[in-house]
């Protein structure tokens, strides 16, 4: 049984993920619409479909929902919100295109079917990667004045100090089994820092004050560490530190609660920190 089984979470959070993700597919299917101008055997329209097989295939949207969550805990709005929703969840697919090939992990199967560059070649998986990253800068740009603060905001995540640097790090392991408190950094990277911008960005979008946009992307960062600890709980990684880990889990999830104690509104943001923290 999955750690983070949205079907066994809280009926709050459970509600919550449902109507995110339907707010969330639909407004992605719309940014990755097929124009109809493209003929079936135009090398474009291929391209187009390898970036719609990459996400709309599944998922949790557990990214985008979050972000949506911040937003309400600010009092904002979940229209305003997602443009910058959809941005997350296009960046966070760029990133599992790009990881699943050769190079990296090469992962044959994702999500239950197979991984890009199995269904469309390397050549187009890398292409539709990096055709997801510019679309998910694309997307903040409908933010209007909140546009540069939140480019900022996913920049710095996805960069070589954050996102790209856990990466990094992950691959120069190359096998050996780490501390946990190398494994935490490398989880901050590739998990925790995409969580801590969806949260910061859910702030942006409700046009709520520095001090709520530090506070969440504090909570982000804790709770997508605890995810990633779940996660490689279910995956049985790293069994030496399950034990360790699991602690570490909750005591983030706590960290997370005690971060949005000034939030107007922190109250689905304390259940999504429990249900993934495991307390």
């Amino acid at each position: 049984m999955p750690a983070i089984d949205p079907e066994r979470a809280p009926t709050a959070v459970r509600a919550h993920l449902a109507a995110a993700a339907q707010r969330i597919d639909s407004e992605l299917d719309r940014r990755l619409a097929i124009p109809g101008a493209l003929g079936p055997n135009d090398a474009e329209r291929r391209l187009r479909e390898a970036m719609r097989y990459a996400v709309l295939g599944g998922g949790k949207r557990l990214r985008p929902a979050l972000l949506l969550a911040a937003a309400q805990a600010c009092r904002g709005s979940i229209e305003r919100a997602l443009p910058a929703a959809a941005a997350v969840e296009l960046l966070h697919a760029y990133t599992l295109v790009h990881d699943d090939l050769p190079a990296m992990d090469d992962d044959a199967v994702r999500r239950g079917r197979a991984t890009v560059h199995i269904a469309y070649g390397e050549g187009t998986a890398i292409l539709a990667g990096d055709g997801l990253l510019t679309a998910a800068f694309a997307a903040l740009a409908d933010l209007g004045d909140d546009a540069a603060a939140a480019v900022t905001a996913l920049a710095t995540a996805a960069g070589p100090g954050a996102l790209l640097g856990g990466q990094a790090r992950d691959l120069a392991l190359d096998g050996a089994e780490p501390a946990l408190s190398e494994v935490e950094l490398i989880h901050s990277g590739k998990t925790g820092a995409l969580f801590s911008a969806a949260a910061e960005l859910g702030a942006i979008t409700a046009k709520a004050p520095r001090s709520a946009q530090r506070a969440l992307r504090a909570y982000g960062m804790a709770v997508g560490i605890a995810f990633q600890h779940a996660d490689d709980s279910d995956d049985g990684e790293l069994p030496g530190l399950a034990e360790m880990a699991q602690t570490r889990r909750n005591e983030l999830a706590l960290e997370a609660i005690n971060a949005t104690t000034e939030l107007a509104e922190p109250g689905l943001l304390a259940e999504l920190a429990r249900w993934i923290g495991g307390i």
